[in-house]
């Protein structure tokens, strides 16, 4: 049978039953308060059978008042384990999805850049939320739920054949078209979970895509069109909803009306041979009626619960394969970098996005401490690809690439970016104060240090006319600033890390004229005496560089001075120059 039709998959069950070992003491009491439950509920019928036949029949009052009280104390015993029952394997639950939730996102921090590029956002906010959450009941309402109705229907059953095993047989002529019908379901309903959860995780990436993308459906008028679109995957999403349904409706008349059957066939037994004058135990009959509600009542729950277990089992399976995915950068870590002057070095780097599609062919460049080095090029040239790499947001094809003369392969990822400070083009900011935003929650920076960093690079004035200055909340992305604004706090944000590499990923390309203004004094700040890489379009950043590096297909095609490059006649800067950056000297 096929892993995707099997609805018992224990590889998966194993993998969720390691979590529960930091909390043996509290599985030790789910699973026997499970077992309890079930012992103070089997009580209740057979002390039920001794009132009526010791009590009721006999006439004795005595009698009947005991086993009276023996079966309210058994229900109050039966109520406090299920109640403890309940409380602790929901608790085990939560602490179990906590860790495994936490060791999810844990893991989505490593992956690589390479993952992100291809995964959609919605869905991995399905697998860890949704799906987490859906593991969480198969604590509280799935696994320890059939263990507990698995043991009680054995000891019903055990019970029933030491008291009669014609009455047993009776009963257990409608049992095998329950059994058969509940594995039918169980299959059924397991194709059909895997669907929901598919559409569900649809239905989300395409909700948070388009949320974040709503300014580009308005601009483009395309409401209507991605309406139509929703409504065909909300209404993929509602079918599979209904198709397991449509399994519960006809799954449990089928189990309710079994139950009754068999009930019918012991009061027809019973008053034959009663008619018959036969002896029979009439509170044999009735615990026999009440044992036969209780056998087939978990037999139609436990299909409800084999659901939840079910869909939880498909939501284990989908984290753990985010779990298990090989997309995290190996570590071999034989040094560390210290007090680095900023050389670096790429020996002959070559590097696919896609196999076979070679972005950067054998690049090789030397930048010396303390350089502004200038990166420019066609769209797609390989500028971006180079700070990428520097990054190691991907790993290199062949080539190495050193930094004061040492691979940056052989060190932490962590070591080697506490040593870089990156300023994108589309700056991202969380949905928090502007101080947070610029430490990053780095406890080691404080207030009035940033405050200090501001005023050096010309951003403090500009803070401080926002209502709360510091405290001031940008929302999401950074939403209640311009662009020039998030620039300028991405631009603090790097200067307080101290770093002894700075790049500069197009960080003026999109900007006002005043914050340009700013930007470039911050840019003339925070990269004296540090070796910087500037990836730019606006002119001023690249005549003021050290050394222009220009790139054209994934290759360096000529390097050197502003000044050295314009002199070359027909040469590749000088002709991006004049039909770049002419405008610009004009105007």
């Amino acid at each position: 049978m096929s892993e995707k039709n099997n609805p018992y998959d224990l590889s998966v069950l194993k993998k969720l039953v390691k979590f529960t070992s930091p909390y043996k003491g509290i599985l030790f009491l789910v699973t026997l308060t499970a077992i309890l439950t079930s012992v103070f509920a089997l009580a209740r019928p057979q002390f039920l059978q001794q009132a009526i036949d010791q009590g009721i029949l006999s006439k004795n009052k005595e009698l009947l008042l005991y086993f009276i009280l023996f079966m309210l104390g058994s229900l109050l015993l039966e109520v406090l384990s299920q109640l403890t029952f309940i409380f602790f394997a929901n608790w085990l639950g939560q602490h179990v999805v906590r860790d495994l939730r936490t060791q999810l996102f844990k893991r989505m921090l490593n992956f690589k850049m390479q993952y992100y590029d291809n995964a959609a956002v919605g869905r991995l906010v399905t697998r860890a939320v949704n799906d987490i959450e859906k593991i969480a009941e198969i604590f509280s309402q799935g696994l320890f739920m059939i263990i507990s109705d698995l043991l009680k229907m054995t000891a019903i059953v055990g019970i029933m054949l030491y008291n009669s095993w014609q009455l047993t047989l009776i009963v257990f002529v409608m049992l095998p078209v329950i059994v058969y019908a509940t594995r039918v379901f169980h299959k059924k309903m397991k194709v059909a979970f895997e669907n929901v959860r598919t559409e569900v995780s649809n239905l989300n990436t395409f909700v948070q895509e388009h949320i974040s993308g709503m300014k580009i459906v308005q601009l483009f008028a395309r409401e209507k069109v991605e309406h139509e679109k929703f409504k065909a995957i909300n209404e993929k999403h509602k079918n599979a909803w209904i198709k397991t349904v449509w399994y519960n409706s006809i799954f449990f008349p089928i189990a309710e009306l079994s139950g009754s059957i068999a009930v019918g066939f012991l009061v027809w037994y019973g008053g034959l041979r009663s008619i018959e004058g036969i002896s029979i135990s009439l509170g044999l009959v009735v615990m026999f009626i009440e044992l036969t509600n209780m056998l087939f009542r978990p037999l139609r729950q436990i299909a409800d619960k084999f659901n939840t277990l079910q869909m939880g089992m498909v939501a284990a399976r989908r984290v753990f394969k985010e779990l298990e995915l090989d997309e995290v950068i190996t570590e071999t870590i034989t040094t560390e970098l210290t007090n680095v002057n900023g050389v670096i070095d790429f020996n002959n780097v070559r590097f696919s996005y896609l196999e076979g599609e070679e972005v950067l062919k054998g690049v090789t460049f030397n930048v010396k401490a303390g350089q502004t080095v200038a990166i420019v090029g066609a769209t797609g040239a390989g500028k971006s690809t180079i700070i990428n790499l520097l990054n190691r947001f991907y790993q290199i094809d062949s080539g190495d690439i050193l930094i004061d003369g040492t691979s940056i392969h052989k060190v932490s990822l962590a070591n080697l970016r506490s040593n870089i400070a990156v300023v994108l083009q589309d700056v991202f900011l969380f949905a928090d104060t502007i101080f947070k935003n610029i430490t990053l929650g780095n406890e080691t920076i404080t207030l009035k240090e940033v405050e200090q960093a501001a005023k050096e690079i010309g951003v403090h004035d500009f803070i401080m006319q926002l209502p709360n200055n510091y405290e001031y909340n940008v929302k999401e992305r950074g939403a209640m600033l311009s662009s020039g604004q998030r620039q300028l706090i991405s631009f603090l944000r790097a200067y307080v890390s101290k770093p002894s590499i700075l790049v500069l990923d197009e960080a003026t390309s999109s900007v006002d004229t005043y914050s340009e203004q700013l930007i470039q004094k911050a840019t003339e700040k925070i990269t004296q005496n540090r070796t910087s890489i500037v990836i730019a379009h606006r002119l001023a950043t690249i005549v003021n560089a050290d050394v222009i590096l220009v790139m054209d297909k994934g290759e360096i095609v000529e390097q050197g001075s502003h000044s050295d490059l314009l002199k070359k006649p027909d040469g590749y800067y000088k002709n991006l120059y004049e039909v770049q950056f002419a405008e610009v000297v004009l105007s």
